[in-house]
């Protein structure tokens, strides 16, 4: 019995002592787990933040109850602000729109840029250009019944005439005339529709993808369209060529037989910094316009498509445009942060 007795005591001896360990080393493992605070933790917040800025960390700390200027404040060592300019969309009418550096190509501005629209007599463009590299000066030109059936604008050809090639090209260029414009493709192409396939394959050569032609007046047409991109682009290679420069230039020009032609585009005289400029109207396109402006950093082209006040949103296109390039080409051609971009998406 007695025995007995004592093998019970020893086994409550050992299983004290076991749980005895066990306690002491989970308490142990537990005290290692916290470590003690250091130097570095024992910081003021002040010292903290002068760490930070000294090793350019981002470090987000808790100040006074309702303070979130710490957390707001600009990141170290990122990119520099631009000025904001003023929002340009508010100012505009224009359902399309585009500013580009000529030099670059760069887009400064765009607002559906990329959206097809009829292009009005912007489109002639490509039909002087083409008439300048296909005609010489002197060639004589007849005209159709056809050509001179078109609406207006136009310059009254008599179909019982002929005209000399630099004369249609600049009634056309200038005058915006519709009769011309076709006289010139009958006399280039042999028809209109072939003249049309012409000038859409020039607009491919110089990155226009998405403008189609199916005139050469752009007066309303099934299937006929482009850009404000493309408009940019076009013009942007056609002021390349120092004869078509040139006579976008002139705001007024005589004709061999002693007609006056008025340029359209009164950007010339109107708009600071103004070099050349061709514009459109049908009910269908509402005002269209592209043109090349100078400034201090160089040139940009603005372009508008379905403008309802066109001159006003063609001078603060223009006045936006110059500051925006001012502002890049200082910057080091770095493009705008997302706090002042004034871009739209295509759709």
């Amino acid at each position: 019995m007695q025995c007995r007795h004592m093998y019970r005591f020893i086994f409550l001896v050992q299983i004290v002592f076991c749980s005895s360990l066990l306690f002491f080393s989970v308490l142990h493992n537990s005290a290692r787990a916290v470590p003690i605070l250091d130097t570095a933790a024992k910081q003021t917040t002040d010292s903290l933040i002068s760490s930070e800025r000294k090793d350019r960390a981002v470090l987000c700390v808790l100040g006074r109850r309702g303070d979130i200027s710490f957390i707001k404040a600009r990141p170290l060592g990122s990119a520099p602000q631009y000025n904001r300019l003023p929002d340009i969309r508010k100012k505009i009418t224009s359902r399309s729109a585009i500013i580009i550096d000529v030099e670059t190509g760069q887009t400064l501005f765009a607002k559906y840029a990329d959206t097809p629209r009829q292009p009005a007599s912007t489109i002639k463009v490509l039909t002087g250009m083409i008439a300048l590299k296909s005609l010489e000066e002197d060639d004589w030109v007849s005209v159709s019944r056809n050509a001179a059936r078109m609406p207006r604008s136009k310059v009254y050809l008599d179909p019982e005439k002929t005209y000399k090639a630099g004369d249609l090209i600049n009634a056309v260029l200038l005058a915006s005339a519709n009769d011309a414009s076709v006289a010139l493709a009958e006399k280039v192409a042999g028809s209109e529709n072939q003249f049309a396939e012409m000038m859409t394959l020039r607009a491919r050569l110089w990155g226009a993808e998405n403008t189609v032609c199916r005139t050469a007046t752009g007066l309303t047409a099934k299937g006929q369209q482009s850009t404000a991109r493309d408009l940019a682009n076009i013009f942007r290679h056609a002021m390349q060529d120092e004869d078509f420069a040139s006579r976008m230039a002139r705001a007024k020009i005589r004709t061999s037989y002693g007609k006056l032609l008025r340029n359209h585009n009164k950007a010339l005289w109107t708009i600071d910094g103004a070099e050349g400029g061709k514009t459109g109207y049908t009910r269908a396109a509402r005002q269209t316009y592209v043109g090349q402006f100078s400034g201090e950093e160089g040139s940009i082209i603005v372009a508008v498509m379905g403008s309802e006040t066109m001159w006003t949103d063609v001078r603060n296109l223009v006045s936006f445009g110059l500051h925006r390039q001012k502002e890049v080409k200082r910057a080091g051609n770095k493009s705008p942060d997302e706090g002042s971009r004034v871009v739209l998406a295509n759709k």
